[in-house]
């Protein structure tokens, strides 16, 4: 029996991957890690409720096999520093440690395109980060998805992304080539790329927005 345990369902990316995975049978259990309440009328379905604030209380729920961490913040939405950090980077690099601990086989991160541990801007140099760590647990299999611009309907109205959504989309002509992987992308398409992901091997860790859109396809 496989086991999914989805981080951040209730997410741009999260929420099109949770569907994808409902209206699939890969998966025969399907655990949920959310703070909020959520009602899901699918037997396979296993809701855990946490605000993640400790993550050895879930050392003995994160068990299974491929673990997808959609979870992330604004500094607009948490403008406390020492909360963005915990968001970006703690809570990502604190599940990972205790899924390897649980030998869960596959571990899938969100992160962004231009994410880098080096760089000045907070928000890629946590994601960079958070990529160096996972990258050294040695996973059996890791796949770090580097998306650019989002394109989809967030719960929480964005005003400039979505005047950064429809610049770049009247743009879109100029991304061909080497420029492709930063055209922006739907958020289905990369859940619909995780997926296909989590059911191959391919022999990259790495998957900008090109090859997600590729993916997205097959």
């Amino acid at each position: 029996m496989k086991t999914a345990l989805i981080f951040g369902s209730s997410g741009l990316i999260g929420n099109h991957l949770l569907n994808c995975i409902l209206k699939d049978d890969y998966y025969q259990k399907i655990k949920l890690f959310i703070r909020t309440k959520i009602d899901i009328g699918d037997p396979r379905v296993e809701v855990i409720y946490d605000d993640f604030k400790n993550t050895d209380n879930l050392e003995k729920t994160i068990i299974g096999d491929d673990c997808f961490f959609c979870i992330g913040t604004t500094k607009k939405d948490t403008p406390n520093k020492k909360e963005y950090r915990r968001i970006e980077y703690d809570i990502p690099v604190n599940i990972a440690k205790v899924a390897k601990l649980n030998s869960i086989n596959s571990f899938f991160y969100v992160s962004s395109m231009g994410a880098n541990s080096s760089v000045s801007n907070s928000y890629l140099r946590n994601k960079g980060q958070v990529e160096d760590v996972l990258v050294s647990l040695n996973f059996d299999k890791i796949a770090i998805l580097k998306p650019s611009l989002l394109l989809g309907n967030r719960k929480k109205f964005r005003l400039a992304e979505r005047i950064a959504q429809f610049v770049m989309t009247k743009m879109s002509f100029i991304f061909f080539g080497k420029m492709k992987k930063y055209k922006p992308i739907k958020a289905i398409n990369v859940a619909k790329a995780i997926i296909n992901i989590s059911k191959n091997n391919y022999q990259i860790k790495f998957f900008e927005s090109d090859k997600l859109l590729e993916l997205s396809k097959k």
